[in-house]
């Protein structure tokens, strides 16, 4: 049997922010629309950081690049690494969650 609404509700920080970068929670239990969209989005992010890196690494590499290649490289790195940041606050607050004997803990190797 499930527990009452407070129990099965739980605060999660969004993967978007308002306009004036102030942060969005959501407050449910993790199974509605807004709940599947943010994890869609979360996916997003996390690819698009892994496709700069990867870019951010053959632009280095190659050692030409521009002042201004390497500005708009840098800016979209720190955005992307606030989106990642967010993400990682997001999943931590969400893992603490389930259980103060798991925190801090690493899973067992079988």
């Amino acid at each position: 049997m499930s527990g009452t609404r407070d129990e099965d509700s739980a605060v999660r920080l969004l993967p978007w922010a308002e306009a004036d970068g102030k942060p969005c929670y959501l407050v449910g239990d993790g199974t509605g629309y807004v709940s599947r969209l943010a994890d869609r989005i979360e996916t997003v992010q996390l690819a698009m950081a892994d496709d700069l890196l990867g870019h951010a690494a053959e632009l280095l590499a190659e050692r030409s690049a521009t002042s201004r290649e390497l500005h708009y490289l840098a800016s979209r790195l720190t955005e992307s690494l606030g989106d990642v940041r967010r993400v990682a606050q997001s999943r931590g607050a969400r893992l603490a969650r389930t259980g103060p004997d798991m925190e801090g803990q690493l899973p067992r190797r079988p």
